[in-house]
């Protein structure tokens, strides 16, 4: 009882910062007393026995607003949990509140929010980073124990970057995506924001499985995640000079993580340079292929069945469409959406889409040479750190930030970003790992050891 009162002190402490579009107060406090009534009885606890948990507002739970922070879904209530949510609550999690997004999920500043901005603890003027912005804050700034949010193209890695936590993106399919709103279906995948590798394994340990629901999701056995003091083992570890010397990227970033490269070869890691000469044509592939598919999976909010409709009665079908989703949807969603349905007409289908996906399979196969030699490839998260509230006018701009991070969805490989260093102006910045599919366990022990042994102090 006493965590969920702290955590709900510090929600209204710092709701300026727009972390939770709702707050389950009632609720999480009830939950609570129910466990601390089961504790005293000598039960035997769940694994998440009294965790507080904020769920990014993309994610279903059963009789509470659902809405992706748009408008198109204000007012509507979930009717069924997503299995991730049953799985936490099955293991006896409490369940704070939802929180805040870019609109469907599309965005890389949380500043596409029909809810408003979501500011950066660490600075108020500067963006928490996105889609998963209200998750990366809500742990970033002590309202809650862990998060999920949603990683399409880097939607945990490049927030968890910002703010100054852990973000991991597990391989596509070890968790269920069963009650997620579908932004771009062959690269969703749930992830987890914490602040120590032990709690984000044990969250990761316990969503993650096969689910009847989700024909996409994976039966391979879940590992025991939480079993993270492997023997001091020597990695073969890869790294691309086409990204640390990329244009984009800040010199400190590059310079940092070339020092921790360094390190680790004097420490008797195989560390070594690959060559990678896709790296200039993976977010413009990422960006025709997700569109595409958020043509398709937005296509539903129509304002028929549920959601925004507009009010105009003398409108003929047609007209009552677009005018509820030109209403409905936000200014990028629009966009994205637009895009989408470009790439797929059929003058421009083989040109955009056809490509796009050679190269996706150029990526995932090129990824498969490298990992049957190496362990894990070392990237930067992010070119720079958290951009300034309103900086990001050009989407343009704001699709090629995501250059080291949509790589870990085009290949669904699993990736982590992990809060190691700072800059000098202030703001912290993170090293990516990304290791084979399924080889999640691995990539937690070495993070763990990155954590216990690399990480700087402002």
């Amino acid at each position: 009882m006493q965590a969920v009162e702290h955590y709900l002190s510090q929600i209204q402490v710092k709701q300026h910062l727009n972390a939770f579009i709702e707050v389950y107060s009632d609720e999480a406090l009830q939950k609570a007393k129910e466990l601390d009534s089961k504790r005293k009885t000598g039960a035997q606890p769940g694994k998440l026995h009294g965790v507080v948990v904020g769920l990014k507002d993309v994610i279903a739970h059963k009789g509470h607003h659902l809405s992706a922070s748009s408008n198109i879904l204000k007012g509507f209530t979930s009717v069924y949990s997503a299995t991730v949510v049953e799985k936490l609550l099955a293991e006896e999690a409490i369940i704070i509140g939802s929180c805040n997004c870019d609109e469907f999920a599309m965005g890389s500043t949380n500043e596409n929010s029909a809810y408003g901005n979501v500011l950066n603890a660490l600075d108020e003027s500067r963006v928490p980073g996105g889609s998963s912005g209200g998750s990366a804050v809500a742990v970033q700034a002590g309202l809650c124990m862990v998060s999920l949010g949603s990683d399409t193209g880097g939607s945990v890695r490049q927030p968890a970057d910002f703010c100054g936590i852990i973000g991991l993106k597990p391989s596509y399919g070890r968790i269920s995506r069963y009650g997620l709103i579908a932004y771009a279906s062959s690269f969703d995948q749930i992830g987890i924001f914490g602040t120590t590798i032990p709690d984000v394994a044990l969250i990761l340990g316990v969503i993650s499985g096969h689910d009847e629901y989700d024909s996409t999701v994976s039966s391979k056995e879940v590992e025991d995640y939480t079993a993270l003091s492997g023997e001091n083992k020597k990695y073969r570890i890869a790294w691309f000079n086409e990204a640390l010397d990329h244009p984009s990227i800040d010199p400190e970033i590059s310079g940092a993580i070339k020092n921790l490269l360094t390190r680790l070869k004097n420490e008797g890691h195989e560390v070594k340079q690959v060559d990678f000469d896709l790296l200039d044509y993976i977010v413009p592939a990422y960006y025709v292929l997700t569109t595409a598919e958020a043509s398709s999976n937005l296509s539903r909010f129509d304002g028929v069945k549920y959601g925004y409709r507009t009010g105009d009665k003398s409108l003929d079908l047609n007209e009552f469409y677009k005018q509820s989703r030109s209403d409905g949807f936000g200014k990028e969603v629009k966009r994205r959406i637009m895009l989408g349905t470009f790439v797929l007409s059929a003058g421009y289908y083989d040109a955009y889409f056809t490509r796009a996906q050679k190269v996706r399979s150029l990526l995932t196969k090129k990824i498969q040479l490298i990992f049957s030699d190496f362990d894990f490839i070392l990237l930067p998260t992010s070119p720079s750190t958290a951009f300034k509230n309103g900086e990001m006018s050009d989407p343009i701009a704001m699709y090629l930030a995501d250059i080291y991070t949509v790589m870990a969805n085009l290949a669904g490989i699993p990736a982590i970003s992990l809060p190691l260093f700072h800059h000098s102006n202030g703001m912290p910045f993170g090293l990516q790992v990304m290791s084979d599919r399924f080889n999640e366990l691995p990539l937690l022990r070495l993070s763990k050891a990155l954590m216990q042994g690399l990480r700087t102090q402002p």
